[in-house]
């Protein structure tokens, strides 16, 4: 119940917050292209509050946040006195209505850059992109636990998340991914992963899994938390040790330590376990006892301590300045990433399912906010600038329909057609209740086994 109340909070933060800066958008330029505002609205349905200025635009919040509106006076929606006419929206030339529609996006946008500048102003705690045990695919194009990746197919990567969207990408392409690779020595080396050879109708979200690399923030420590009495471990290992090493192999996570201490066993007879024990490297004989209860069958007695939210191991941050342009380059990077989805999207190069609705959003914006403020700023600047490009898209019914229609009267010198506009209407309808309808369907249905 806290989850549900939490997520439906955070949407009304979040779309609230949006909308009134994509609303204020068009009402702020449509003020200085002297158009009349009749009504700003936060919201829909019955008015909670409102208050009318000495313009006479009536300021309202309404009881249902989700959205909102800014109604100018027109002459296609009521009768307008003669004395008004010329501060009626369609009565103003065709590029400063042009400008009044682009408003709304173009103020998502510089939304989008300010919520970045404030989020890299006050540091993004994030994961490395270094990784945890590699099996499969990504064994054999040679990635090891310990490697750090800082490129993707000639991009930058910092965090683990920019690499998995870079690699995700280049599997909805079918094609290899060229990784630059820093190893735990400082190695740099360039390692192809065959993403091409993905099976078809793979899961996106599941690429690097299905590819098998893991992160080492995924890893859970290999520090011993209780010893068994009377089993090999007793009276050698202690409650705090962190196991570095099995039998001369390194260990770099808890999940390890079992397949190890069983491949120990099959071996026969003692090895060395090698600790870290306070400020000391220990290395210690132990041999495995065969026990048919036990993960691989060998067992030395020891519980590993559970696992938990992992800590943060890396921070982006800048000052002042230097993150004005760093915002830039990560909305150019984030608008990249869209645009290119939507592109595979149209192709057939990307599932349907990446398409999420309001259930999805409240998720993300729930989840976002428990992880810090910094990370809710990313959240928000993602999904401002996601409705600016969605307002963009040339769909009738959003401000890229109305923006095609006035460019197309800019190139021949006359308004298009009240049928022509309002099967525009329709077909725009039409797509949007599509759209709309996909997205609630993989909202329910996509969390769901199949």
């Amino acid at each position: 119940m806290a989850d549900f109340l939490g997520s439906v909070w955070w949407m009304i933060v979040s779309l609230g917050v949006l909308v009134t800066f994509h609303e204020f958008g068009h009402f702020w330029v449509a003020r200085r292209c002297g158009v009349k505002v009749l009504r700003f609205s936060v919201g829909f349905g019955r008015p909670l509050w409102t208050r009318r200025d000495r313009h006479g635009t009536e300021f309202v919040i309404a009881l249902l946040p989700l959205g909102g509106y800014v109604r100018m006076l027109d002459e296609r929606e009521g009768n307008v006195h003669p004395a008004e006419r010329t501060h009626a929206f369609n009565n103003k030339p065709v590029l400063q209505r042009i400008a009044i529609v682009a408003a709304g996006p173009v103020a998502n946008v510089i939304l989008c850059l300010a919520l970045l500048w404030a989020m890299l102003l006050i540091g993004r705690a994030d994961y490395s992109a270094t990784l945890g045990p590699a099996q499969g695919m990504a064994a054999s194009a040679g990635l090891h636990a310990g490697d750090r990746i800082t490129g993707v197919d000639g991009r930058t990567v910092q965090s683990a998340s920019d690499a998995s969207v870079a690699l995700i990408l280049a599997a909805m392409d079918r094609r290899d991914a060229h990784l630059d690779v820093l190893g735990p020595e400082g190695d740099e080396r360039r390692v192809t992963l065959p993403l091409g050879q993905l099976a078809p109708g793979f899961a996106e979200q599941r690429v690097p899994e299905l590819a098998g690399l893991s992160w080492s923030f995924q890893q859970r420590p290999a520090v011993i938390a209780e010893i068994a009495p009377g089993t090999p471990a007793d009276g050698v290992l202690q409650p705090g040790d962190r196991i570095l090493a099995v039998d001369g192999q390194a260990v770099t996570s808890g999940e390890q330590v079992e397949p190890l201490v069983a491949a120990l066993g099959r071996r026969g007879g003692a090895g060395m376990v090698e600790v870290q024990r306070g400020e000391d490297r220990l290395a210690l004989e132990l041999a495995p006892r065969q026990d048919a209860s036990a993960p691989g069958g060998w067992r030395i007695g020891v519980a590993l301590a559970g696992g938990g939210a992992p800590a943060y191991d890396m921070r982006v941050q800048y000052g002042p300045l230097a993150a004005v342009p760093a915002a830039i380059r990560e909305a150019g990077n984030m608008t990249a990433n869209t645009l290119g989805v939507l592109k595979r999207l149209v192709t057939g190069h990307a599932s349907l399912q990446v398409i999420s609705g309001p259930v999805g959003i409240a998720r993300a914006a729930n989840d976002s906010a428990k992880r810090g403020v910094d990370w809710f700023l990313y959240f928000l600047a993602t999904l401002s600038l996601g409705l600016a490009i969605l307002n963009f898209l040339p769909i009738p019914i959003l401000d890229g329909g109305h923006l095609l229609y006035y460019l197309i009267e800019l190139v021949k010198g006359s308004p298009l057609s009240d049928r022509v506009m309002i099967a525009g209407q329709y077909v725009g309808l039409a797509l949007l209740a599509g759209l709309m309808g996909l997205a609630f369907y993989n909202d329910i249905l996509g969390p769901l086994p199949r």
